[in-house]
């Protein structure tokens, strides 16, 4: 299919990756952030056809993954209440709370539906004025402006039974944390092209500066994670530390205005607890006071304490770039897609979940043998 098959073509990315060859000279510790970009590089064996030096490590770019139990546990709370209805994305009904899912829950007559748009969510507000209708609005600043939409439209049309359990996150300073923890690994990163289509690059700027760190802006065909590569590579072979852009086709510097004035109208940055990671300061957005009406956190009365991870989940590690799935004792055997430990194993873009899906017959990485040639290599 014409401008998706040209960012796939098998002759363009062996010369990519020819390129990419020649020029690495050392190791190299690369982080692509969004779990899109990760499934990618799975399905087509892009790490594998990488010059050895270079190591691809999987950041916390998936939002159900870093969605906090304690924000499922609610959802879980309000969708069994009886005069409730909550609507949410397909992906987060299997994401494990402290004790079931959303999928349980269903299954055991509460309402609960699945939606692909939070304007969805508006329409059945509409439609049932009797009910009580929650929008679980999860996700980076990419589904921001639809969910400050929803929550605007729903305020213009006085729907007062609308409302919306938010836990959005922001990616810059994850990445900031990254950097700044003692342990990281990461040398150059592949920033998410979809959040930089709303965002743009400016916050990315301080953070080159200030850790002299490269970051590319990459989108999420193969043609475009390995031509951000290349560019990453390039720099840190000549000592370079800029922002760039691959994925010119869709982002600009300042991204998205009318998008992103719609999300300042509805939310404002706050602090945020991450799954796997913990509280960062100034990551997430919450609703602003003006939409009180709107925030469910502040119409129901549903509390949640602080909840322990799963002791052999190691998605923190994994969401770090720290370890990779493989490294997990219970990847493949207590944690899989139907019977997730965590939420990166659940997710459709969960790290482990790529993983489990392109490479759990593959050896684990201690032997140095990878597994067979993927899609690209087999064209």
């Amino acid at each position: 299919m014409k401008y998706i098959d040209e960012y796939r073509d098998a002759n363009l990315a062996k010369a990519l990756i020819a390129d990419i060859t020649r020029r690495t000279t050392r190791p190299w510790v690369l982080m692509e952030v969004c779990g899109g970009q990760t499934h990618t590089l799975m399905r087509y064996g892009i790490d594998e056809l990488l010059p050895r030096q270079i190591e691809l490590v999987h950041g916390p770019g998936c939002p159900v993954c870093v969605t906090p139990i304690e924000i499922v546990d609610k959802a879980i709370a309000l969708a069994s209440l009886t005069d409730v209805t909550l609507v949410s994305y397909g992906d987060m009904l299997r994401v494990p709370g402290s004790h079931t899912d959303l999928f349980h829950v269903k299954a055991s007559g509460g309402d609960v539906r699945i939606a692909y748009s939070p304007m969805e969510a508006v329409k059945i507000a509409r439609s049932l004025p009797n009910r009580r209708i929650v929008f679980l609005g999860v996700g980076f600043e990419t589904t921001a402006p639809a969910n400050a939409m929803a929550v605007w439209e729903a305020a213009r049309q006085g729907l007062n039974n609308f409302s919306m359990l938010a836990s959005h996150v922001l990616v810059p300073p994850a990445m900031r944390l990254l950097l700044e923890s003692p342990g990281h690994r990461v040398q150059g990163f592949i920033a998410p092209g979809h959040v930089c289509t709303v965002m743009g690059y400016e916050e990315y700027e301080e953070l080159v500066s200030e850790f002299h760190v490269p970051i590319v802006v990459g989108g999420f065909e193969p043609l475009d994670l390995l031509e951000a590569i290349n560019m990453l590579v390039a720099q840190l072979e000549e000592g370079r530390a800029v922002i760039e852009n691959q994925y010119v086709r869709s982002v600009a510097r300042e991204g998205n205005r009318a998008a992103k004035e719609i999300v300042n109208k509805v939310f404002e940055v706050s602090d945020r607890k991450w799954r796997g990671i913990g509280p960062i300061p100034a990551s997430g957005l919450k609703i602003r006071a003006e939409f009180a009406a709107f925030d469910a956190e502040r119409i129901f009365d549903v509390q949640s304490g602080d909840v322990a991870e799963s002791p052999e989940c190691i998605s923190a590690l994994v969401l770090q770039g720290l370890k990779k799935p493989w490294d997990c004792a219970a990847f493949g055997k207590r944690c899989t897609p139907s019977n997730p430990l965590g939420a990166p194993m659940v997710s459709a873009e969960g790290a482990c979940a790529a993983y489990y899906q392109f490479r759990r017959h593959a050896v684990h990485a201690e032997s140095n043998v990878r597994s067979p040639k993927s899609e690209v290599a087999r064209q």
